[in-house]
């Protein structure tokens, strides 16, 4: 296992943790990333885009004009997609573009991810992130001195005064280890780890964590 530095609040360090290999050191592969970053993605997407086909357009209960004689092309119906107003062909139609991985494929990027920003040196593990107050100048001052001009912090469940200080943080992010996903470790620049968050990741992953 290596061993990580880690860090209190103020950027002065508290000793070493063994960080798992399966977890952290782990090939990253970037296939599976890419299939559930599109994942999370798609989701996003409403799919309600909708145009009207000729059944769903009014009118057209006569032929515009007589079959013969007026030297222009046979018309049945204003309804056509010839007229203006008329029906639209081959348009969007209300759909779910939403899929999904297999749970191994899903925890698998998980880990790459988590392995990618372990290797690229993005990775800061804290003591803890205890504030006495919720306000974000707070927080933004511990970011400061780690110098993370984006970043997601990852604690226990519960921390609310973290919690509210993250949340007006343009480009920070809390997130408990149940809630941390691929797509946001790949967007901000350095994620930031507790005990207690390490613990909960480890924990995770070995009951099968996945993304989704």
């Amino acid at each position: 296992m290596a061993k990580a530095t880690v860090y209190d609040t103020n950027r002065r360090k508290k000793g070493e943790v063994e960080l798992p290999d399966e977890i952290f050191a782990a090939e990253v592969n970037e296939h599976v990333l890419h299939e559930v970053v599109r994942m999370q993605q798609v989701r996003k997407r409403s799919g309600t885009a909708c145009v009207k086909e000729r059944s769903a357009v009014a009118g057209g209960g006569r032929k515009p004009m007589r079959q013969k004689g007026t030297g222009r092309a046979r018309q049945g119906s204003v309804r056509s997609a010839n007229h203006p107003g008329g029906a639209k062909v081959f348009g969007p139609r209300p759909r779910s573009y939403d899929f999904r991985p297999p749970r191994s494929v899903r925890r698998r990027a998980l880990v790459s991810a988590l392995s990618l920003l372990s290797r690229d040196g993005r990775l800061v593990i804290l003591d803890k992130f205890e504030l006495g107050e919720a306000k974000t100048k707070s927080f933004t001052k511990v970011m400061n001195k780690f110098g993370a001009p984006t970043g997601i912090v990852v604690d226990a469940a519960g921390n609310h005064n973290l919690h509210l200080s993250v949340r007006n943080a343009r480009g920070y992010m809390y997130l408990p280890p149940e809630g941390l996903n691929v797509l946001d470790m790949l967007r901000h620049e350095t994620l930031f780890i507790t005990r207690q968050g390490l613990e909960g990741i480890a924990g995770r992953v070995a009951r099968g964590g996945q993304e989704g």
